[in-house]
């Protein structure tokens, strides 16, 4: 009994200190091969598994300082309060006020959603409706899903006069919007292109980035930057990006001559 209590304290002390480990990083700390075992003194500890990265890393409950979503990330592994990826996302979907897109919700989540939205829907614990084109992933309950469903339609109509279908803009239009497009700086480009992919729906990043000539991950890093309140009004680029001073170059050129 002793010495169950110390390897659980152990396990405590490591998990406080590195925030997360994976299943064979826990079991070298006990001194063990067996996975039941590393489960027993995580479940004693109370524990969360990551919704990223197939679930691989794990935490203790009392570490995660959750954002105002319910989401918290070390070294881009992401937990959810809400538990794995298909529980995160039908709460996502659920207190939506206009449903969601498997595209929109992986710029949320950080992550592919596709296959968990799929298994809810089979589930028949959401609902789907095909709205602008796309399948919007809805509440199953009556009422909500209605609400949803006609906000997502008001909304899909506010966005066609902003953005029509790249295919229907005439030449004049075109001509326009990428004259506008060049007047911008670097990050207004990358954010403009963002918010035009958003508001094109399914298949947007690609649209936009064909319509302005930019790379299609300009595109979506812009559309991340947006919606995920990563915008710094101070900045163009983020810090340490851009072009390094010739000087540092140089001087990073000679370290490695003399290397």
């Amino acid at each position: 009994m002793a010495k169950a209590r110390i390897s659980a304290d152990v396990l405590h002390a490591f998990l406080q200190e590195e925030r997360i480990a994976t299943l064979a990083e826990l079991k070298k700390v006990l001194s063990t091969t067996g996975t039941m075992t590393v489960f027993r003194k995580l479940k004693a500890l109370e524990y969360l598994s990551s919704y990223s990265h197939r679930g691989k890393y794990y935490t203790l409950k009392e570490i995660p300082d959750f954002d105002e979503h319910g989401l918290w990330s070390w070294h881009s592994v992401w937990f959810s309060k809400y538990g794995n990826l298909v529980e995160t996302s039908r709460e996502f979907v659920e207190e939506s006020e206009s449903g969601y897109t498997a595209h929109e919700l992986e710029s949320l989540l950080h992550v592919e959603c596709k296959r968990a939205l799929l298994k809810l829907y089979r589930e028949e614990r959401l609902a789907r409706a095909t709205i602008g084109g796309a399948h919007v992933y809805l509440a199953k309950q009556g009422d909500k899903q209605r609400s949803q469903e006609l906000c997502r339609k008001d909304w899909f109509g506010s966005a066609d006069v902003i953005m029509p279908e790249v295919e229907a803009l005439s030449d004049e239009l075109r001509t326009a919007i990428i004259l506008f497009f060049s007047l911008l700086d670097e990050r207004q480009r990358r954010l403009y292109a963002g918010l035009q992919a958003q508001l094109s729906g399914h298949g947007g990043d690609r649209k936009v980035a064909d319509l302005l000539g930019v790379d299609v991950h300009t595109v979506a890093r812009g559309r991340r930057e947006l919606f995920d309140g990563e915008i710094d009004g101070e900045r163009i680029r983020r810090e340490g990006g851009g072009r390094k001073p010739l000087e540092k170059k140089r001087r990073n050129s000679s370290r490695k001559s003399n290397d």
